[in-house]
């Protein structure tokens, strides 16, 4: 049985550094994930991924284009479920506002600790989630591949690897 989870994940890269958070929860935690996540009931992507954006980095995306979906299926144990499918919604964003904030505020759902910039040739499979190894992809090749995946295997970390 698998579990299905949707959001929507920009992607902003700056001086060679991709904008992430430390993820605090999930199948990603204590790895560099995209700022993003899912929607609220009545809300269109755009606006989700501005206040997700807002809610985990403390800044407003101003300007934005969506890039393609792509779906990620790998083991993942959940309540009933051993299986997750992560769809995710890429865009590219062009323009933030404000600055970034190494922590963010805590609320119920927060799954963000923090925001930063980590240079490309830092990230790599040991510590970064899916969407972000994507986002390495397009980052390299300047073109977005909408290729899903299936893993046979993902290591739910059980410490940091930030500073890795």
């Amino acid at each position: 049985m698998e579990h299905t989870a949707f959001g929507v994940y920009g992607i902003m890269i700056k001086d060679q550094k991709l904008l992430v958070i430390k993820k605090n929860g999930g199948p990603y935690q204590y790895r560099y994930d995209l700022p993003g996540g899912s929607l609220e009931m009545g809300e269109l992507l755009e606006e989700a991924l501005c206040r997700e954006v807002l809610e985990e980095t403390g800044a407003k995306v101003a300007q934005w284009h969506q890039l393609g979906v792509v779906n990620f299926l790998y083991p993942w144990t959940y309540k009933e479920t051993t299986e997750n499918n992560h769809i995710c919604v890429f865009y590219k964003i062009d323009q933030l506002i404000g600055d970034i904030c190494e922590t963010t505020i805590d609320f119920e759902g927060q799954d963000s600790i923090g925001a930063l910039y980590v240079p490309l040739a830092d990230l790599n499979e040991k510590n970064a989630s899916l969407p972000v190894l994507k986002a390495l992809a397009y980052s390299k090749k300047g073109i977005f591949s909408a290729e899903s995946c299936r893993l046979k295997d993902w290591e739910v970390l059980s410490e940091s690897s930030f500073d890795k």
